[in-house]
């Protein structure tokens, strides 16, 4: 195997330094993503992966990074993804008071505003992070402000969010402990430089892992497409949704996958006569929105008894179809 890339890594462990490489290989065609850990002389290898395609390694290679920088590892390469870059524009300000928040925050008072921002919630029709975000939470119960003055000088929290919710606030922290005062500028020099890089490399695994989750399913969708799956096999098989798994076909239609097999196949239980009238509505009415289409169609009955989320299925499907015969008109004008 030819290794193309390689890169050490440290960590203090109290007083002991563990290393370990990072290392990229090819060998006839196939591509080979490792981890090594030295530690008292033994080597132990970790495959993170293997196989053909150069997108699904860096995929794993960014997720499988960030967990280990995380975890205390600094490279001797710097720049494994941008990340001196990323750190120095995002070392000062809100960062570090949600990174301290996160760390030291008094859980008992997060929990209370967790279950008065559910109350309020209801209370006012909206969902939850309409009224307040999981992270301006854990900086109120991490800071514990007493006055209106203290509670804005927190990030997100403006004057109008202040007179909206602020005296709820000021009652749930007002018989709270706490051991740090405001202004807010000593976290700088209360978080170690370590301690905050760490914490933003976990914000980075979290990212890494959606995109790794997200490429995942796309890979499942299209091979399952492949293999002529039925709509219902790639569900089980990709973790979608019926309703998610429709809106994915849309967008892989548009980049030019062939999606004809299967909407033949889910189609083919629907009478030509209707598909033709669904095609018609949308050519009289636009494919923006779907109520329109369903209204025009079938009036205020449902066909065939079915229920009404397989309606909207059939018609996302048609309206894949009519979308790309009307930019292969456009295209040919």
């Amino acid at each position: 195997m030819e290794v193309i890339f390689m890169n050490r890594l440290s960590k203090l462990s109290g007083q002991h330094e563990e290393h370990a490489q990072l290392w990229i290989g090819e060998e006839e065609g196939a591509w080979h993503l490792g981890w090594s850990r030295y530690e008292e002389g033994d080597r132990e290898d970790s495959s993170w992966y293997e196989g053909s395609s150069w997108d699904e390694l860096l995929h794993i290679y960014r997720h499988q990074l960030a967990i280990q920088m995380s975890e205390g590892y600094r490279p001797l390469i710097q720049g494994l993804f941008h990340e001196s870059e990323d750190l120095k524009s995002r070392s000062y300000g809100g960062q570090r008071l949600h990174c301290y928040s996160e760390r030291y925050g008094n859980e008992e008072l997060y929990a209370d505003l967790c279950t008065w921002r559910r109350r309020r919630a209801a209370a006012d029709r909206k969902a939850p992070y309409f009224i307040a975000t999981n992270r301006l939470l854990r900086m109120i119960s991490a800071f514990v402000p007493q006055t209106m003055d203290e509670l804005m000088q927190l990030p997100g929290v403006g004057e109008s969010k202040a007179n909206e919710y602020g005296q709820e606030w000021m009652e749930l922290t007002s018989g709270v402990e706490r051991s740090t005062a405001f202004p807010l500028d000593w976290v700088q020099s209360v978080l170690s430089e370590d301690e905050y890089e760490s914490w933003l490399y976990k914000q980075k695994e979290q990212k890494y892992k959606q995109e790794l989750d997200k490429f995942t399913t796309r890979k499942q969708v299209l091979e399952g497409m492949k293999e002529g799956y039925t709509l219902e096999e790639i569900v089980n098989r990709s973790g979608l949704s019926r309703r998610e798994l429709i809106e994915l076909l849309e967008t892989l239609d548009l980049e030019g996958y062939e999606t004809d097999s299967l909407l033949d196949a889910e189609l083919a239980v629907m009478p030509e006569q209707e598909q033709e009238a669904v095609w018609n509505a949308y050519e009289e009415l636009g494919d923006s929105f779907l109520k329109p289409v369903l209204h025009k169609v079938y009036g205020g009955d449902k066909p065939g008894g079915g229920n009404l989320e397989q309606v909207y299925e059939r018609l996302r499907m048609i309206r894949i179809r009519f979308r790309r015969h009307a930019e292969a008109e456009r295209n040919a004008g």
